[in-house]
């Protein structure tokens, strides 16, 4: 089950910049998944589901597009602006 390995380097990430850059809160992030990248996007979901529902992310959600060809690319993290509305 690779997809765990893959989904716990992409949370890594996110958290690595979010506190790089002293950004609010995760509310999604954006990946593709090539049809050809030997990862099952099901699995990778439901892994990510698990590992954003926890601290540091607070119910941030994974949003998986998939591609043709064999990538793997994290393509966005989205956060709260941090306004005075939130």
């Amino acid at each position: 089950m690779h997809e765990l390995s893959l989904a716990l380097e992409i949370c890594r990430m996110a958290e690595e910049r979010l506190e790089r850059e002293a950004l609010p809160r995760l509310v999604s992030l954006g990946l593709e998944v090539g049809d050809e990248a030997g990862v099952e996007p099901g699995n990778l979901q439901f892994c990510l589901e698990a590992l954003l529902s926890a601290p540091p992310f607070a119910g941030a959600r994974p949003v998986i597009t998939r591609r043709r060809g064999d990538d793997l690319r994290v393509t966005y993290f989205e956060v709260e602006d941090g306004g005075p509305d939130d």
